[in-house]
């Protein structure tokens, strides 16, 4: 039966209906046969943009019903904020995700950026920091975010200074997402679609301004869209998060999820160390010399405090 479907990818989902990008290179509206869910996971989205699905034409329509879903290499996922359910696909089937961050206008907290990264790291998707807007920064404020492209650097973490508005940077970032499936991520405000919209004119997605009340964006993008680029590959432009909550990311494997933590947990002298206060913990060691950055400890800290909170309230 399979073998009998029409192939493609979704490169739009709005409610009951994906728009589906067929291998011949057409477009097909198309909704899902009966309900689907995906090993047992409650989420509010069965299907996700960047889902290869097989579907079928129906019966003198130009629509069509998906009929079957490939298997995911990956993808990404949040707590929704529908508290019915529990979990929001964001999107499946990246070969990358762009964290697109900003120093001001508004500030993107590091808190956010770490639960994305852990996010990121328990999926298997590899995360490179686009700090953009880097035309309004004085001299300090490019000192602090020197700082920081140094600490995500040293973890491993590729990151990228860039500005949509004077094309600093943003070269070496077309590069990166050439023939690549990238998906771009972020606070609302952090220029994601003005990003989006100077690596590739012909996308002219919708801009928004930013709140003079509020200091945070104004959402632009309502839901994930997948857009073909020009210059080869795709994007994911998803809706600004304002908050990034984790999704059964359990304590006893938090720490796995920091790079810097996890090259050195076979050297605490408890297996079960939550390098927080047991004796003979490489971690602490490492914080106490500097080789680990304290916003990143106490960010971990914080995520498991929110863990344990979570325990308390089931």
């Amino acid at each position: 039966m399979i073998n009998s479907l029409e192939k493609g990818i979704i490169i739009r989902s709005t409610g009951s209906w994906y728009t589906v990008y067929t291998d011949d290179g057409q477009l097909r509206l198309c909704r899902l046969r009966g309900k689907y869910r995906i090993k047992g996971i409650r989420t509010t989205n069965p299907l996700a943009v960047g889902d290869l699905v097989g579907f079928r034409l129906e019966e003198g329509k130009q629509t069509a019903v998906i009929h079957h879903i490939e298997d995911r290499k990956n993808f990404i996922i949040r707590k929704a904020t529908n508290l019915s359910k529990a979990a929001h696909i964001i999107a499946a089937n990246m070969d990358q995700a762009l964290l697109v961050v900003t120093l001001q206008s508004p500030r993107t907290s590091k808190g956010f950026m770490d639960r994305f990264l852990v996010t990121a790291e328990a999926y298997h998707l590899p995360v490179s920091i686009v700090f953009n807007k880097y035309d309004l920064l004085d001299e300090l404020q490019i000192a602090e975010q020197n700082q920081l492209i140094a600490a995500y650097e040293k973890i491993g973490y590729n990151c990228l200074a860039v500005s949509a508005v004077s094309g600093f940077g943003l070269e070496e970032l077309k590069q990166q997402m050439k023939d690549k499936v990238s998906l771009f991520s972020g606070h609302s405000g952090v220029g994601k679609s003005a990003l989006i919209n100077a690596i590739d004119p012909n996308l002219n997605l919708r801009i928004g301004d930013i709140s003079e009340y509020h200091s945070k964006g104004k959402h632009t993008t309502t839901f994930a869209e997948m857009h073909q680029l020009s210059f080869g590959g795709w994007i994911v432009d998803t809706p600004g998060i304002k908050e990034f909550g984790l999704y059964e990311l359990e304590k006893e494997t938090l720490a796995q999820r920091f790079p810097e933590m996890r090259e050195l947990m076979t050297q605490c002298r408890f297996a079960n160390c939550t390098h927080r206060h047991e004796p003979g913990c490489a971690v602490k060691e490492a914080l106490e010399q500097g080789d680990i950055a304290a916003f990143r400890y106490t960010n971990y800290l914080n995520m498991l405090i929110d863990d344990e909170t979570k325990q308390k309230n089931i």
